[in-house]
């Protein structure tokens, strides 16, 4: 195994990281990653990481690494772009047969480097998939509720859109009234009370409007005709409102207990409750409209990144990250049941995002399509620790050892606790208290929210 920052350089670039900057060999502009604190760490330290199956999170590395190629970098990511980049070259040249020989290549390539918010140790996870639900190209009076595509009017910073997705985040989203003014585009509620009728933007119809619901929220769907022929539809645009969460309404009206709080729940209260469910649901003023991908149950959904997803290696995080960077997660989660989680260690690979995955150690985990792996998803909310692996061409050790050292801290609970003798030992544990810094208090992200790209 390779000890690749000795102790005292190792304690240096933590703090160079807490800063949230480190720079490229190459003298490249510096990597920032806001808001959050980074400390290197060697790979025998990673439970779990010997026993994993390397091979599967390469293949799902390599299909990134196609995408990689030509995509542009997230904003102010160009260093950690261009290293991938590398990286993807050298692991599109090479033909692995062997999970150790995966294990080798992502060893040889990258630097296991430890990432959380500011102040705090963990991130945080949750679970995603993708729907099968039942529709029909027609309505009637068993399927009544449209999944609707990218409205004409629609218009992105003022003007018409381009045919490619809108990212479903800080985009300004509006169309132009009657007066030819911009103005915000219908919210959800207008658009489920009529707005958008006789614009025959129908894709398809739905028997529920949760059904609706879960589609948006999920991102992607399979939608199984009447006649058998599956109809895949994908995230393409929304109408620029951020998401609500409809969980949250339901416990803060006290409709549905939170220890009870579950999709099957909601589902189940809107179905008894149709009237009241549509004054809900209009809480969320959020819509997304979607875009046809195809006509087979072949293969996974497409990601934020343009590739098909891996169920079990890929996840949606932050768009501060890039994509393809593997980050390799520890945590306990219930996958089996709803019980007691069982031990996850596992490298996955970021290909996808959402609206509300966001922070640096916060991630979406993709389980596949269906009920099954839909109630996996739905179960996961849990705490886990986030090691991202970082090209070793952005040689963080060389710049933090050039970096100055932070000013140390006065000792103001040693010097209480000497002038007093050490007699006064609850005035000394004050002062101890009021020495260490105050710790961040991070606001936990709803599980009934997130959409993504």
């Amino acid at each position: 195994m390779r000890r690749d920052t000795a102790p005292a350089a190792r304690w240096v670039l933590t703090a160079v990281w807490l800063a949230g900057a480190a720079v490229s060999a190459r003298g490249q502009t510096p990597l920032k990653i806001p808001d959050s604190q980074l400390e290197p760490v060697r790979w025998e330290e990673l439970q779990g990481w010997t026993q994993d199956d390397h091979l599967a999170a390469f293949t799902a590395f390599q299909t990134s690494c196609h995408a990689l190629r030509t995509m542009r970098p997230a904003p102010d990511n160009e260093p950690m772009h261009s290293s991938l980049r590398e990286v993807c070259r050298r692991a599109l040249e090479v033909h692995l047969q062997s999970a150790a020989a995966a294990r080798g290549f992502f060893e040889d390539n990258f630097r296991p480097v430890h990432i959380a918010r500011l102040g705090e140790s963990q991130g945080f996870l949750t679970g995603y998939y993708e729907p099968v639900l039942q529709g029909s190209r027609l309505p009637s009076p068993q399927f009544h509720f449209p999944v609707y595509r990218r409205p004409s009017d629609l218009l992105l910073d003022g003007r018409k859109p381009g045919p490619h997705p809108i990212a479903n985040k800080n985009a300004a989203i509006g169309r132009r009234d009657e007066n030819n003014e911009i103005v915000p585009y219908y919210d959800r509620g207008a658009i489920e009370a009529g707005a958008l009728d006789g614009q025959k933007l129908e894709i398809c119809w739905l028997k529920d409007p949760f059904d609706v619901l879960i589609a948006q929220i999920e991102g992607s769907a399979r939608v199984i005709l009447e006649d058998g022929t599956p109809l895949r539809i994908n995230y393409d645009s929304y109408n620029g409102y951020s998401y609500s969460s409809i969980g949250r309404v339901l416990i803060e009206r006290k409709i549905i207990p939170r220890e009870e709080m579950s999709m099957h729940r909601i589902r189940d209260w809107m179905t008894g409750h149709p009237d009241e469910a549509q004054a809900v649901r209009a809480s969320n003023r959020s819509y997304v409209f979607f875009r046809v991908t195809g006509l087979s149950n072949d293969g996974e959904p497409i990601g934020g990144q343009g590739v098909r997803l891996t169920p079990g290696r890929s996840i949606a995080v932050d768009r501060l990250h890039e994509y393809g960077t593997p980050f390799f997660i520890e945590a306990k989660l219930p996958i089996e049941n709803a019980g007691a989680g069982s031990p996850f260690h596992r490298l996955m690979i970021a290909q996808d995002t959402g609206s509300a995955i966001v922070g640096p150690a916060r991630a979406d985990l993709y389980w596949g399509a269906g009920d099954d792996a839909g109630r996996v998803a739905g179960r996961i909310r849990h705490p886990g620790k986030f090691v991202m692996l970082v090209p070793r061409d952005l040689d963080m050790v060389e710049v933090g050892r050039q970096m100055p050292l932070p000013l140390a801290k006065p000792k103001l609970a040693a010097a209480e606790a000497k002038k007093d003798g050490g007699k006064d030992k609850d005035k000394t544990q004050t002062a101890k208290t009021e020495e260490r810094p105050t710790r961040r208090i991070r606001r936990q992200a709803s599980p009934w929210r997130w959409y993504r790209l």
